[in-house]
């Protein structure tokens, strides 16, 4: 089986409209965690956000959308998707050849748009048009039927590993021969069914997170989406590569509907199978994008298993402290920013840290840094335990 490459890369987050973009705010140790200003909720003064600042109006303006029943989360896979295929450069012969998969994640689908249907579906004609936008598949489809995608198509959910298990996917078709190329990738927009969910666990946070602070308070939830294009070894010859997708893995340590276990295991294999799969060892890593949600149980039992791993871990932080937790989107949003540590050997800031988890003692990186880096691991773990980690190489 060949090499998997990264050929092209889209992001759309709080911290900005485009890679670039994004980079600069995170060389700058920006936050973008905020109180909400375009999303109407009883939580928006109280709790803080990633909220991308562009009215889904103008993001349909933008992006020359016209039809009837495009949620935002639709829009914001389209921003992110258009920015990848283009960097790939990518024509649209090969876009909708059979050899191109398009594989995409979320976990919210239309449901941003809650109220509006059930306020529809109380009324007495024929149905809202939102309603085939309702379903996760909701976004590739409107994808697929926009560029005219032959290829396999899939929708991966498995909460907020969702779009890393999309990247991992896409790589095992290339390597299978099933698909020479794959669009992969995850989206999701703030909606009050994330938001109240998220909010009757108790775990989101009034002020910007904190992750692997000893006084952290919970996660903010946030919203963007990011798509990668990879691509065989063979089809690669004069093309702009990035990284490529050296290793990767997911396990469950199937323990409890939203927590880890105590013991670290999910986190522990799946670390250890991306590792295993890109045949390096441990000390090989440069930098660890954590998933650090910063709430108590996330943040101590990703520090466990990276001591249990690694004996002295990597240096590591988390880019949620930047835009909040992208649930859906985090995997793909932060495998771009995985990618821009290796291309720009540069390493980017956890903000808001004071003080260790006792536990393990564990100190992530707090200033911006230039690093010679081979190996990045970037860690997804969702709820029910489905882990999931990737490693990107430098080529």
């Amino acid at each position: 089986m060949g090499r998997v490459f990264v050929t092209g890369i889209g992001v759309i987050s709080p911290l900005g409209e485009s890679v670039a973009l994004n980079r600069d705010a995170l060389k700058e140790g920006r936050s973008a965690l905020t109180k909400l200003d375009l999303f109407t909720t009883k939580y928006s003064e109280t709790l803080r956000f990633g909220e991308i600042k562009i009215e889904t109006q103008k993001l349909k303006d933008q992006l020359g959308v016209k039809e009837a029943g495009v949620t935002r989360t639709s829009l914001l896979a389209l921003h992110a998707y258009l920015q990848a295929v283009n960097d790939s450069c990518l024509t649209s012969s090969q876009i909708s050849s059979f050899d191109t998969a398009l594989i995409g994640a979320n976990t919210v689908g239309g449901m941003c748009l809650t109220d509006e249907l059930y306020n529809d579906a109380n009324k007495d004609f024929d149905g809202s048009e939102y309603v085939s936008s309702y379903d996760s598949a909701s976004i590739n489809i409107f994808l697929q039927q926009r560029f005219s995608i032959r290829g396999i198509n899939n929708t991966i959910n498995t909460a907020c590993s969702s779009s890393a298990n999309s990247i991992m996917y896409g790589a095992r078709l290339i390597k299978h021969g099933y698909a020479k190329r794959a669009i992969v990738g995850g989206v999701d927009s703030l909606a009050k069914f994330t938001i109240n969910g998220f909010n009757s666990l108790h775990i989101l946070s009034s002020e910007a997170c904190k992750p692997f602070d000893k006084d952290r308070t919970g996660l903010n939830l946030g919203e963007g989406a990011a798509f990668l294009v990879l691509e065989r070894e063979e089809d690669v010859r004069g093309k702009k590569v990035y990284a490529e997708v050296s290793g990767y893995c997911n396990a469950n340590d199937a323990f409890h509907a939203s927590s880890l276990s105590e013991t670290a295991d999910g986190p522990y294999l799946a670390m250890k199978g991306a590792l295993q799969l890109a045949g390096i060892s441990p000390k090989e890593i440069g930098f660890i994008n954590a998933h650090g949600t910063a709430t108590e149980n996330n943040d101590e039992v990703e520090s466990k298993a990276m001591v249990r791993l690694f004996g002295e871990p990597p240096s590591f932080a988390s880019t949620k402290s930047n835009i909040g937790h992208t649930l859906g989107a985090s995997g793909a949003i932060e495998a771009v920013y995985s990618i821009l540590n290796l291309d720009h050997q540069e390493i980017y800031q956890g903000l808001n840290f004071s003080n260790p988890i006792p536990e393990t003692g564990l100190t992530p990186v707090t200033g911006y840094e230039k690093r010679n880096l081979k190996h990045v691991m970037s860690n997804s773990f969702g709820f029910g335990g489905n882990c999931s980690s990737l490693i990107f190489s430098k080529v």
